[in-house]
């Protein structure tokens, strides 16, 4: 099964954020809290959790990718 991993809507005013970077990588095992990637949004430095333990099967957002609308699909996590 995958799990769609999105940037979560931080603070009540948070719209988007900028991806700094991945501390994980495609292929890599990752388990469920586990930090696995750093977003920025106006305010403060966030660290994104994997919400399953699994396998990062796909990254569809690369680093350094700025202005990314909360909700969107950052990676997949296949916990097969």
């Amino acid at each position: 099964m995958l799990t769609e991993v999105i940037l979560p809507k931080w603070g009540l005013t948070m719209e988007e954020g900028n991806l700094l970077s991945w501390l994980k990588q495609e292929g890599d095992r990752v388990e469920a809290g586990e930090v696995i990637a750093e977003v920025e949004t106006e305010k403060i430095r966030n660290e994104l959790e994997a919400p399953v333990s699994g396998v990062i099967s796909k990254i569809l957002v690369e680093e350094g990718t700025e202005e990314i609308l909360v909700g969107t699909v950052l990676c997949l996590i296949d916990e097969g």
